[in-house]
């Protein structure tokens, strides 16, 4: 088995705080960030999909990491935030009858987000 080496881009949302109020405007006028939750759904298109947490300290899961919990096909959960794996040649993994390098962070560890589609 080919080694792979990983390397995550995780994006998340962050919210700073606003710098400073105008001192002319009134208070309804300046605007603040608005933090929203978590909306985007995801149903479980493969027929058994092992959720990963990833080993040690790597911040994206393989296929050979341990698996948390199984999900199941038409099983609805919520991911904002995905990791990608990437690799020297060919794709981080095979799940569902597709190749992929995206991992979808979901409730518990990562899921291979070919075994995903929207909801």
């Amino acid at each position: 088995m080919k080694k792979l080496m990983l390397a995550a881009v995780v994006a998340a949302l962050t919210v700073s705080p606003v710098a400073a109020a105008p001192t002319m405007a009134a208070p309804s006028a300046v605007s603040t960030p608005s933090v929203k939750a978590c909306a985007k759904k995801w149903e479980v298109t493969g027929k058994k999909v092992a959720v990963r947490m990833p080993e040690d300290n790597k911040p994206v899961a393989s296929p050979d990491s341990p698996v948390v919990r199984y999900l199941h096909r038409g099983d609805v959960v919520t991911s904002c935030i995905e990791a990608i794996a990437r690799t020297w040649s060919g794709p981080a993994y095979r799940k569902c009858g597709r190749e992929g390098h995206v991992w979808r962070i979901v409730r518990g560890g990562q899921v291979p987000a070919t075994c995903l589609k929207r909801a």
